[in-house]
């Protein structure tokens, strides 16, 4: 059991759900919270931005914790906990697509750890999606890594939002995270905002309500 346990250390963890019903809303959430966060607090963000009609769903990290080294090292070392986080989020993506959500009404964020997760999800599963927001993250793996990613984002809205100077997301990382996401079929949009820290900032709130509130028109 223990065993088990270590190969699939998110394989029970819970979905918490917020805003609309699931089955009655108009497009659907998948928030991923950073490490040392919770669901609980990334969910905070649907009051922040209000937008009527909108599911939210947040998977909780085992430990509070996607992956336990930094994101910018080899995959392997943050393994077998990046696979079953990835699996984590492919459970929320699929709650959310049972119900009756098109792909391309469901939206992929997240903060910091979970902003790596979400960009690293939507790579991995290339296709038109509602939206990919990554508030301060980045693809994961080590610099020149070779990567397996398959399908095309088919214009896809991506947004990479982050400080100019982030102790933990370095910018060149941001950038060529943005690269692949072009080359993957993408509309994406980078935000460096100076001095800003490792935060949520308003002009990125503002940037998913619009986007929720296209997807709701």
């Amino acid at each position: 059991m223990e065993s088990m346990l270590n190969e699939h250390p998110h394989e029970h963890q819970p979905i918490l759900s917020s805003g609309a019903n699931l089955d009655a809303a108009q497009n659907a959430v998948i928030m991923l919270h950073g490490r040392g966060s919770s669901a609980v607090s990334i969910l905070s963000l649907a009051d922040e931005l209000d937008v009527p009609d909108v599911a939210y769903l947040a998977p909780q990290a085992a430990g509070h914790s996607w992956y336990p080294y930094r994101f910018i090292e080899a995959t392997s070392r943050n393994e077998p906990w990046l696979s079953s986080a990835l699996r984590l989020v492919d459970r929320a993506v699929e709650q959310a697509h049972q119900v009756g959500f098109r792909y391309d009404e469901i939206v992929l964020l997240g903060f910091s750890q979970g902003a790596c997760l979400a960009l690293e999800y939507a790579a991995r599963n290339a296709q038109r999606w509602g939206g990919v927001v990554a508030l301060s993250g980045g693809l994961i793996g080590a610099d020149h890594e070779p990567r397996a990613d398959q399908g095309n984002l088919l214009g896809t809205p991506v947004f990479l939002g982050c400080s100019d100077m982030d102790m933990h997301i370095p910018s060149a990382r941001v950038h060529s995270s943005a690269e692949i996401m072009r080359a993957l079929g993408g509309a994406v949009k980078v935000s460096l905002y100076p001095g800003m820290g490792h935060t949520i900032n308003r002009d990125e709130l503002g940037w998913i309500q619009d986007l929720l509130l296209q997807l709701n028109a």
